[in-house]
């Protein structure tokens, strides 16, 4: 036991060093390609349905096979790296969206198409749930909040970056030159990060002490200077594993289906309203500038203001922000109040599954923890792409825009009433 709390203590005083700097450019060059994919499959959809390869309804499926492809890789990467460990997780799950997604650039059909999307998108739900808990696992404590929302902000430059590029390589090279570049490109990090260290806090909680105190060893480096403060960081939070799910859920659920239905829908329902596919994707582009700002926002406040005050009241804002853009009708209105949303959405995105869903768990149940609460997630979005098909064919897209905010209000209400406050603190 007293290795144990020698090793743990260790682990809270670690500052950032040389190979923490190695593990934080690892994860967020996957959390990038992550986001990519997101937006990736969003600029597709629309020219998949805009020139007949899919009908609507197909366009629907190919969107749910992905969210069924994210619930399963959410949960096999939570059992995995719990029982396996982080680095077995994180590999396996890379080169399963990467092979996968680039054979999606060759697929014949649209059933093709959706089979190899939602095998490619169990990598991809597994990347979700390891990268930013490894994150928060290999992070200094005091600025836990800062580094693994700071992933988020890098993440998150993947969303216009990709749809611009988008609006450049399909109307030119078609959709299937993307699948090819980002399948490309996931496939040479999984070679880059083949030596990823094994996460310190799941070898101690194996019993591995050997092969945690050598990583740790690397982690503090000639780094000797700690004061005072960074030996006392507070005690961890004592939050029941059930109360911790519950908090979790909530808090994923909304934001993953406030940005999932947004971002996925938003280049349709632009050319449902007369845009044509390249300017809907250039002002999709310019609407998701928002995400890196929101993500930069996020990462600033987490760990001033605290995780539940800026979680309750952006959800309050994105709710409210949600109702105004749906009453748009212009382009520039739309531009404006679309940045806005989506940069409302990012702060979330950013401190609520890059930072604070990691922190409510034990090491023993973290990866299990979020996958679950990812899984939970992802699985409830699987029928939003047919709810939100119907919708557009029936009746006005304000009525996804009320559903979105109803949503974004309970989750601020769980989240006050039961979430604990996390910021600095240290965790088991």
């Amino acid at each position: 036991m007293d290795q144990v709390n020698a090793l743990q203590n260790r682990m809270n005083r670690t500052v950032a060093t040389p190979l923490f700097y190695k593990v934080f450019a690892m994860v967020a060059a996957g959390m990038i390609l992550d986001g990519a994919d997101v937006y990736l499959v969003s600029a597709v959809n629309s020219v998949l349905i805009q020139n007949h390869f899919a009908t609507l309804s197909q366009g629907s499926m190919f969107l749910s096979a992905g969210f069924l492809g994210l619930f399963l890789g959410s949960l096999l990467a939570g059992y995995i790296g719990d029982h396996f460990g982080r680095r077995a997780s994180y590999q396996i799950n890379l080169l399963i969206f990467g092979a996968f997604t680039v054979f999606g650039g060759f697929a014949p059909n649209i059933w093709a198409l959706i089979v190899l999307r939602f095998i490619a998108a169990i990598g991809l739900g597994a990347e979700i749930v390891t990268g930013f808990a490894m994150i928060n696992e290999f992070a200094p404590v005091k600025s836990r909040g800062k580094w693994s929302a700071s992933v988020s902000v890098i993440a998150n430059t993947a969303a216009p970056l990709t749809l611009m590029m988008s609006a450049f390589v399909i109307p030119r090279y078609s959709w299937r030159a993307m699948f090819m570049i980002v399948g490309g490109a996931a496939m040479v990090l999984w070679f880059i990060r083949r030596n990823f260290p094994e996460s310190p806090r799941w070898l101690i909680d194996q019993g591995r002490y050997e092969e945690a105190e050598e990583i740790i060893n690397q982690m503090e480096g000639d780094c000797h200077d700690y004061t005072e403060e960074d030996q006392t960081p507070q005690p961890v939070h004592q939050t029941k594993i059930g109360t911790g799910l519950l908090v979790a859920i909530f808090a994923v659920s909304a934001i993953n289906l406030v940005q999932y239905t947004f971002t996925s829908w938003m280049p349709t329902l632009l050319v449902k309203q007369g845009i044509e596919v390249a300017h809907s994707l250039t002002f999709s582009a310019v609407m998701m500038a928002g995400a890196p700002l929101g993500a930069m926002i996020g990462a600033t406040l987490v760990d001033q203001l605290g995780r539940k005050k800026v979680i309750v009241s952006t959800f309050i804002f994105a709710a409210i922000v949600g109702l105004i853009y749906a009453q748009q009708r212009s382009v520039k209105p739309i531009l404006i109040v679309g940045f806005i949303l989506v940069t409302s959405i990012y702060v979330l995105m950013a401190s609520i599954v890059s930072v604070y869903v990691p922190e409510l768990f034990p090491t023993s149940f973290r990866f299990r923890g979020a996958g679950i609460a990812n899984g939970v997630a992802k699985m409830l979005t699987v029928l939003t792409p047919y709810i939100a098909a119907w919708a557009l064919a029936r009746m006005s897209s304000i009525i996804i825009f009320e559903f979105m905010a109803s949503v974004a209000v309970i989750a601020a209400i769980v989240v006050w009433i039961f979430g604990p406050e996390t910021k600095k603190r240290t965790i088991r």
